[in-house]
């Protein structure tokens, strides 16, 4: 049976360091523990997220470069590679994705390449969680085209908290041009420090800015040096050590997102 309500969720910030691919791997494989189907596409050229999921970006392998460059050569499900894990599925990234914006610079209905990829497959999901590059391009402009809600992670610090501005700006400029149905549906804080001065002001901050604070999920993601580890490794926290500060926030995470 058709499943009706597939979340289509972007995690974007256009600022670099804020925890983006770690919350996708992270949160994916949270979700897919709390009984949600989920399927993970891989949107940045630097294919992170495909590592951190534990498969290998190799040339001979479907990837989502070939689904959005190849004009319906290739179906969606070809691309769709089974992790180790139980309900957790990825399409990979790959480096050749990085000239993606240049060949299809003259094509008509560019920015909607990656919608008519998940079309195909939406229905077999619960959520559909994509990464994004860390800069707005045609690729951004795909996932953001696509999305039915985008998830902020933002590093507590001052910068990150500066540049949620512009990224507002730009989802509402989607909203208008490309994508109406678009919505930020929640911010997540994270690299979250209790220790130190400034992560606390920035984390109170977000809590009481009028902009912001109907977004903030209640669980900060801290700082933990178990989710660099797991990433090392090819494996989501949870599933590395199920016990560290970054597997219990993650999973507190992923049933708030539920919820």
């Amino acid at each position: 049976m058709a499943k009706k309500n597939t979340r289509i969720v972007a995690i974007a910030n256009e600022k670099g360091g804020v925890g983006k691919t770690a919350t996708v791997v992270n949160l994916s494989a949270a979700l897919s523990i709390e009984g949600q189907k989920v399927l993970v596409i891989d949107m940045d050229p630097q294919h992170n997220t495909t590592n951190g999921l534990g498969i290998d970006a190799t040339d001979d392998s479907i990837s989502i470069y070939d689904l959005i460059t190849n004009g319906g050569e290739y179906k969606t499900h070809d691309a769709i590679c089974q992790t180790k894990w139980e309900k957790l599925d990825l399409i990979p990234s790959h480096i050749d994705l990085s000239g993606a914006e240049i060949e299809l610079v003259d094509e008509e209905g560019r920015e909607n390449r990656l919608k008519e990829v998940i079309a195909q497959v939406a229905d077999k999901y619960d959520v559909i969680i994509m990464d994004t590059p860390p800069s707005l391009s045609l690729l951004t402009i795909n996932v953001f085209a696509a999305a039915s809600e985008v998830v902020v992670p933002c590093q507590t610090h001052p910068y990150a908290y500066k540049a949620l501005e512009d990224l507002f700006d730009t989802i509402e400029d989607i909203k208008e041009d490309i994508n109406p149905d678009i919505m930020i549906s929640g911010i997540i804080p994270t690299f979250f420090d209790q220790r130190t001065k400034i992560s606390r002001e920035i984390l109170e901050r977000l809590q009481t800015d009028d902009r912001y604070k109907d977004l903030l999920f209640d669980t900060p993601i801290r700082a933990n040096t178990t989710i660099t580890a797991s990433s090392d490794k090819g494996k989501p926290v949870v599933f590395y050590r199920k016990s560290s500060y970054g597997a219990n926030d993650y999973m507190a995470l992923a049933r708030e997102f539920i919820g």
